[in-house]
């Protein structure tokens, strides 16, 4: 184990405070993450969220943390607008695309694995479908309903929420007060089956129409979508386990009741650090496909869209994402990726420089004070815009040395190599892309180099600096020097 596992700190939702994390058992970290719903193809806004805890997922494992990491996919009960009346979001998919449900379900999970890759995102240790776990979900509807805190009505299953809030807070981890809720709901067509507003449903009673359906004790139907999270958690993470993490938009109502589900199933409150990932807005305002503004991976990896100037990277995307806290939201703007754009350039670079510096018998600097920051960041809530701004002031001292302004010792360059490829690559993970975008720039590169060479042969000087303006505005510096032009 990593020295510094000890002192990393999470901001715990549920406390509304960082925290020194300690797992329930040493060494080892259970980590759930709300997956994708499956009816469309996954926006930047959700991409954000995912690869953020990857990132947390990729710091654990190098904390040296056994850690398994379960992101599930959910593939039915999850109604309209959130609700717990209205068809479900894949069924109605579906039927507007005249498919079976589950040929939407693996069109748009093969769309969400693709875009996952291509941002270089690890895959989960288990990826569990909601389809694929009726039999628990069964069965912890039974354990809530045996415990007075569920109840039938005309097929469908309901949770009591005012019977779970006599011994229990529900609204905890929203800080809301059941006072308030109560007050803010009203008995909606429909929905007269329940007891009460707040109560939410366990388990649908479906009707002849409905395509997905399973049977059940309490006659044929569907399980709400709550609850989908809290049976495959629980199912392969234990009735407690350290960290569950998602969308902010998802503290409530879908986290404070899987909290209540699972204390009311077992008697034990499942999570003991919740974590919450920020929106990712474009240009100011929310994303939203109903109202056009909104980016998908693909249109911004191949330019198709009318928001961005160029294609992006996946990996200059993924590292505009780490210049953001987790926790705040991020700002997509052309100016913005374009600028960071040009960071992720200057960062790459300095890695390769770093492999051919030339050494000297003593440093400049003190190369252990870097590596000390890259960890007082992470450990301090998973703090990627630190930890970036402090890699560049190593990326400072690394041109420095490569100008001849300052001096490096061979273990301290060993040392800086190792630490920064293991920050760069295996933490922030921005790895895949690096040395196969440059493969397929260099023979562009040199073709362009060539013609300036020649512009600049001919004495066509307005040419040649209409290159090398061109090339720094996206991002390449030409230098030219007595033994050649080079670039970077």
């Amino acid at each position: 184990m990593n020295s510094h596992a000890k002192k990393l700190s999470i901001y715990n939702s549920l406390k509304g405070e960082k925290v020194i994390f300690k797992p329930l058992k040493d060494g080892f970290v259970g980590l759930y993450v709300c997956g994708p719903t499956v009816y469309s193809n996954v926006h930047l806004g959700n991409c954000r969220t995912f690869i953020s805890f990857d990132m947390v997922y990729r710091y654990l494992t190098h904390l040296g943390y056994k850690v398994r990491y379960v992101r599930n996919i959910t593939d039915v009960g999850h109604l309209v607008d959130d609700a717990d009346e209205g068809e479900d979001k894949i069924s109605k998919k579906a039927r507007l695309e005249q498919l079976e449900p589950m040929e939407i379900v693996q069109q748009y999970s093969l769309d969400f694995h693709k875009v996952m890759n291509e941002f270089n995102a690890l895959p989960p240790n288990i990826e569990p479908t909601a389809t694929g776990h009726i039999i628990e979900q069964i069965e912890m509807i039974q354990a809530i309903i045996a415990n007075g805190f569920g109840y039938e009505s005309n097929g469908s299953v309901y949770f009591d929420v005012e019977k779970y809030n006599e011994n229990h807070p529900y609204g905890e981890l929203s800080g809301r007060k059941i006072e308030d809720l109560i007050s803010n709901t009203r008995t909606l067509d429909g929905q007269s089956e329940k007891r009460a507003p707040l109560d939410f449903a366990l388990w649908k009673n479906a009707s002849s129409e409905h395509i997905m359906k399973w049977p059940s004790p309490w006659g044929v139907g569907f399980p709400g979508w709550h609850l989908e999270c809290s049976a495959m958690s629980t199912k392969y993470l234990g009735d407690e386990f350290d960290i569950h993490g998602g969308g902010m938009d998802l503290k409530f109502p879908h986290h404070e009741c899987e909290i209540a589900q699972g204390t009311a199933s077992n008697g034990k409150s499942p999570v003991q650090y919740w974590m919450h990932g920020n929106m990712l807005t474009l240009n100011g305002q929310k994303m939203s496909k109903s109202t056009g503004n909104s980016i998908l991976p693909h249109e911004l990896f191949s330019g198709e869209n009318t928001f961005m100037e160029k294609p992006f990277d996946p990996m200059v995307v993924r590292f505009f994402m780490m210049q953001a806290h987790y926790r705040s939201t991020l700002d997509f703007t052309s100016a913005a990726i374009s600028a960071a754009e040009k960071g992720y350039l200057r960062l790459t670079e300095a890695m390769k420089a770093l492999e051919t510096l030339n050494l000297s018998s003593v440093s400049s600097v003190n190369v252990n004070e870097f590596v000390e920051s890259f960890y007082s960041a992470m450990n301090d809530d998973f703090n990627a815009p630190i930890l970036v701004a402090n890699l560049f002031e190593a990326v400072k001292f690394i041109n420095s040395v490569n100008d001849g302004k300052a001096t490096i010792t061979a273990a301290d360059q060993q040392l800086l190599q190792t630490e920064m490829t293991a920050f760069v690559v295996d933490v922030l993970g921005l790895a895949q892309s690096a040395s196969a975008g440059e493969d397929k720039l260099s023979p562009v590169m040199d073709l362009v180099l060539d013609l300036r060479q020649e512009a600049r042969a001919n004495k066509d000087w307005t040419t040649s600096d209409k290159i090398r303006d061109g090339l720094a505005n996206a991002g390449i510096t030409v230098k030219d020097a007595k033994d050649g032009t080079t670039w970077n």
